[in-house]
């Protein structure tokens, strides 16, 4: 498909906003355009290159409190504690049933309840009630994104909503009820 300029960096906008850890390469395929292209439409649009993009990503992880770096299920791509965060998760045939080649739902899960309790600005966060929805069928290879968003903040109390995406499809949506706890009994 040709796109006219404004519509292909229009798209690379919204593209880089899903998963910032795009390379030109793949950029110019989707695109098909050059690399070449590419470069000078980050250029004209102010985006990064890929390092860039990744070292952001990376000072992600460095404003963690609740949970590690291993800790995330997926790579988080941004964070502002307190407010949302976003993670992508690359589905792999380990986590695929071997049968139907279908997602695990507990790795939606899991990339959601992780992500849900990195963006809480305390040092201990737990998980205390789920009101979740498994919306579309998830298989290998596919490419999930999540963003939790803190919704209601009350003492050590916090609502936070997390939806998942595979491109524009809803595929998971959780309700999480967290607190924070000074020291773990």
């Amino acid at each position: 498909m040709k796109y006219k300029k404004e519509d292909r960096q229009k798209l690379l906008v919204e593209l880089l906003e899903k998963n910032p850890l795009l390379t030109d390469q793949e950029l110019a395929r989707h695109f098909n355009v050059s690399i070449q292209t590419i470069r000078l439409d980050r250029l004209i649009l102010g985006i990064p290159e890929l390092r860039e993009r990744t070292r952001h990503a990376a000072s992600a992880y460095a404003r963690l409190k609740s949970i590690s770096e291993g800790e995330v299920i997926g790579e988080l791509i941004s964070l502002d504690l307190g407010k949302f965060a976003e993670s992508l998760l690359i589905t792999t045939p380990e986590m695929a049933l071997q049968r139907s080649k279908v997602i695990r739902g507990h790795f939606l899960f899991a990339q959601a309840n992780s992500l849900a309790v990195a963006v809480i600005d305390a040092r201990n966060v737990l998980t205390g009630k789920v009101e979740l929805g498994f919306h579309k069928v998830v298989r290998i290879g596919e490419e999930i994104r999540a963003r939790a968003e803190v919704k209601r903040a009350e003492k050590n109390r916090y609502k936070v909503m997390v939806n998942s995406y595979r491109s524009e499809d809803l595929v998971f949506s959780g309700e999480f009820i967290l607190f924070a706890k000074e020291e773990v009994e």
